[in-house]
């Protein structure tokens, strides 16, 4: 297991600024997740480390080994494509054994540590089948065998799943996280899919526009997002702007409500505009009115989905904006809606962020 460590990187193509002095580190055996939205510049952070960009500035250390300008096949890191990159003219057996026949191993150590390879992702039965015999998580398996083989430093992987369909997304979910905990293996995942970062990261970084907006554990980046930016990218929020009173409080079109700041950087001052984050999930439908951060209003739409059901909530406040609710084993769906109720959040879900 090795950390890896980014000092202040800074990558261009020409007058666009692909990465601007972004610096993390990710300890030794860490699963560690690259997110946000498109153009963002997770890709060629990855592509950095891997070796096929050099950067302008800044370092790349694994351990305590600088390896910013080293080429690709002496940085000893297993790769996993969005494409499996498998050859189709060869074996199971023989496509995970590719690059130690490169590097020139023994024969006999090739068989065994190919034999290895497969049993840890479950395909040591498929050993002598062409690529063309296997369904795409199978294939997906071999690719993730072909990486362990030659015993990487670490593991870098390149929205690997987006060719699965949803029921081998989940699958391979578990797999990859089995294999890199089992392995000791030092991981670094690009992906656009959310729930693939929460269910299998131990931290994650989101980015924006060649920096990082935030770094922390699934819980925490979801929770308390630091911006707006990183809230509306991590699962479904509702955005509801207001005016500062005190440090915990915030005037808004549907009534008062106190909560968090997750910024450690901002410390409100009364007068400044301000939004609040809360979840769908957060909010609590009840017909008495609680004595704080409560909306009235009656339900609009409702989409039942059997272990949730989504509703459009709309408040008795006109200038007020609709809220999207989420109920987990729903009882409301059931029952008629066209009367008044309360819509209500606890403070400790209520995300303070600045404007």
């Amino acid at each position: 297991m090795i950390s890896i460590t980014i000092e202040n990187l800074v990558k261009k193509f020409g007058d666009n600024v692909a990465l601007n002095g972004v610096s993390f580190r990710i300890e030794p055996g860490e699963i560690f997740f690259l997110l946000g939205p498109s153009g963002c510049g997770k890709t060629t952070l990855l592509r950095n480390i891997a070796g096929f960009y050099i950067p302008e500035a800044g370092r790349i250390l694994f351990g305590d080994e600088d390896v910013t300008t080293l080429p690709p096949h002496k940085r000893n890191t297993g790769m996993m494509f969005q494409s499996y990159a498998l050859w189709p003219h060869l074996t199971v057996a023989e496509n995970v054994a590719f690059g130690l026949v490169e590097r020139r191993v023994p024969r006999a150590e090739i068989q065994q540590r190919v034999t290895a390879a497969l049993e840890s992702v479950r395909m040591a039965a498929y050993a002598s089948r062409k690529i063309a015999q296997l369904s795409g998580g199978q294939q997906q398996r071999v690719a993730l065998a072909r990486a362990l083989v030659i015993r990487p430093r670490a593991l870098l992987l390149d929205e690997p799943l987006s060719n699965l369909d949803a029921k081998l997304r989940l699958e391979m979910r578990t797999e990859i996280r089995r294999v890199c905990k089992e392995f000791g293996l030092t991981a670094i995942y690009v992906t656009h899919d959310q729930k693939e970062a929460l269910s299998i990261s131990d931290r994650m970084a989101i980015l924006e526009g060649g920096h990082i907006a935030q770094i922390g554990d699934p819980q925490t980046v979801y929770r308390r997002p630091r911006s707006r930016v990183v809230a509306d990218f991590i699962g479904e929020t509702n955005f509801i702007e207001g005016t500062i009173l005190d440090a915990t409080t915030v005037e808004t079109p549907l009534g008062v409500f106190r909560g968090v700041v997750a910024d450690p950087d901002w410390t409100p001052r009364a007068g400044e505009t301000a939004t609040l984050s809360i979840r769908p999930e957060a909010w609590r439908i009840q017909e008495s009115r609680p004595p704080e951060n409560a909306a009235a209003g009656r339900i609009g739409e409702s989409i039942y989905l059997g272990e949730v059901a989504q509703y459009q909530f709309l408040p008795a406040a006109s200038a007020a904006p609709a809220l999207k609710i989420f109920e987990l084993n729903p009882d409301l769906a059931r029952r008629p809606l066209d009367r008044e109720l309360h819509a209500t959040a606890a403070p400790d879900d209520v995300v303070i962020l600045r404007q």
